[in-house]
């Protein structure tokens, strides 16, 4: 449905990079439920431009939720949420129209909309509508943490330098979330967050850029959620991760190193402990589509930022021509550390949709009333 994603719960996203606002609104929400906003902006701090390796522009990112909260709980109707645009610099792209940015949606938004898109920082394909995605999901992981659900991310590699993963145990593995969730660059080997933050800035004083992955964990979802073939919870998860304009790759467990394990390497044997559970986990707490009960562990590949500085070969649509295009305003050297909240938050909207979906919304709800 063009810009709404979910089943139970959707979530619409709205705005421009450069209009006067973006927002987003979540529609399905279970009533009575108390929202905390200091939660939220703490997580809109976590994708907030801070420091020499982020981009320059900063903006308040303080949501307003102008629907849908009544006395400080959720009302059940659809909350929507505005976050104010007053650091544009629009004239940074008077230049660039009609001119074909390499690695963005430029050329494609150009044919989709018949030339009616705005190209202002890349308008509504701007990765500055993840704001939104934070904004809602920050709700939809409060929902779920207060069923025991964590949910975290750490930056697995950072251009060439690679952090340790996760723990496989979960209880360590649940202070690391801890951990991560306090950090502004979040990376398990306090060694190497100098080592990253060298490697962007020297790509930037290049004038280039760099990408990386984040391992994401999710501890304690039930098992028995998602749905076989096309619902998968996979594919769910992967639906709303792509939706992050810089994600290019998403994994899940062991991933593409599936393809070097034998069968009795890849299985996860089943033991029981009280609770079913498997003494491994390479297949990321999820089989035939639904979950096991066990941590779900994912990995999301952010590409290097398509905004850089050196001069490269493009095509003006207007004219027909061939030039020479160099990108002139502010930009990120690299957004992985921002975007690993983004991560979480999209995680966090599909698994309480997912969960939603079997259990249905009353079973999220409280009455005050009730007798």
């Amino acid at each position: 449905m063009k810009n709404t994603f979910g089943n139970n719960l959707t979530m619409t996203i709205f705005g421009e990079s450069h209009g006067p606002c973006i927002g987003i609104t979540l529609d399905g929400l279970p009533s009575g439920f108390p929202v905390d906003q200091k939660a939220i902006l703490e997580d809109m701090k976590k994708r907030k431009a801070a420091g020499k390796i982020s981009t320059q522009r900063h903006e308040d990112d303080i949501p307003q939720i102008v629907s849908g909260l009544f006395q400080g709980k959720t009302t059940g109707t659809p909350l929507t949420i505005l976050i104010s645009n007053k650091d544009q610099h629009s004239k940074d792209y008077e230049s660039l129209k009609g001119r074909l940015r390499p690695g963005h949606a430029d050329y494609t938004a150009y044919k989709r909309y018949n030339g009616y898109q705005d190209y202002r920082g890349g308008g509504h394909f701007s990765g500055r509508l993840t704001a939104c995605m934070v904004a809602g999901g920050s709700i939809c992981k409060q929902i779920l943490a207060a069923r025991g659900v964590k949910i975290g991310s750490h930056l697995e590699q950072c251009g060439t330098i690679l952090d340790k993963p996760f723990s496989s145990d979960k209880e360590q593995c649940a202070r690391e979330i801890d951990q991560m969730n306090q950090k502004a660059f979040a990376v398990l080997d306090p060694h190497k967050e100098d080592a990253m933050k060298q490697e962007i800035l020297l790509a930037q004083q290049e004038g280039d850029s760099i990408g990386g992955i984040l391992e994401t964990v999710v501890l304690n979802y039930p098992a028995g959620i998602g749905d076989p073939i096309f619902d998968s919870l996979e594919g769910l998860l992967s639906h709303g991760l792509y939706a992050i304009p810089a994600v290019k790759a998403v994994s899940f467990g062991e991933g593409f190193g599936f393809a070097r394990l034998k069968g009795s390497q890849a299985n996860d044997a089943f033991i029981c402990n009280r609770t079913i559970q498997t003494r491994t986990n390479h297949n990321a707490g999820i089989n035939g589509g639904i979950s096991n009960g066990m941590p779900i562990l994912i990995h999301t590949c952010i590409k290097p930022t398509p905004s850089i500085y050196k001069t490269q070969d493009s095509v003006d649509y207007l004219t027909k021509e061939n030039v020479q295009l160099k990108i002139e305003g502010r930009h990120d050297p690299c957004i992985l550390h921002r975007a690993r909240i983004v991560v979480d938050c999209m995680c966090a909207f599909v698994l309480l949709d997912a969960w939603m979906s079997k259990a249905g919304l009353e079973a999220f709800m409280e009455d005050p009333y009730a007798c």
